[in-house]
């Protein structure tokens, strides 16, 4: 005798649950705008990615920084993260445009923005006075493990 059991997984695209993901706030991160997507997981996806690419390129790896002349094996993870800098620079600057520290005339930027924008900088450099992509990693990650308040003004050691 066989038995026929029903399943009771749902047979039509309707019956899934459609409900977008919720993502919980970090307890010290400021509100999130109105009808904006939440983006610090990918900051924090981005600053983790690009702490290891910084590693590696800080021990001979090319190619994090674009210079892909003197690469002679791809890089694809040095890729993303040039990708997903340039997917987030705009949408941070767009809300932290739009959603400017309450009360505060002089609101310090977004770190995870200029993280970003420095980033992207040391991507631009090219030509004869290009210090080599190792060096720029170290002198980037010895700035990541010892951030200094920006003056108004910096000198960066690239």
């Amino acid at each position: 005798m066989t038995h026929s059991r029903k399943a009771a997984m749902p047979r039509t695209y309707d019956e899934f649950d459609q409900s977008e993901p919720q993502f919980e706030p970090q307890p010290d991160s400021p509100p999130e705008p109105p009808g904006s997507i939440p983006l610090e997981p990918l900051c924090a996806l981005f600053r983790d990615q690009l702490t290891a690419c910084l590693e590696e390129c800080a021990h001979g790896r090319i190619g994090l920084f674009g210079s892909r002349a003197d690469s002679i094996t791809p890089w694809p993870e040095a890729d993303q993260l040039r990708q997903l800098a340039m997917a987030l620079q705009p949408l941070l600057a767009q809300q932290s445009h739009a959603w400017p520290e309450a009360g505060s005339a002089d609101a310090a930027p977004d770190p995870s923005l200029l993280l970003i924008n420095q980033f992207l900088d040391l991507c631009s450099i090219h030509g004869e006075a290009h210090p080599g992509e190792p060096r720029l990693a170290r002198d980037f990650l010895r700035e990541l493990a010892n951030p200094t308040p920006p003056p108004a003004e910096t000198s960066r050691p690239w």
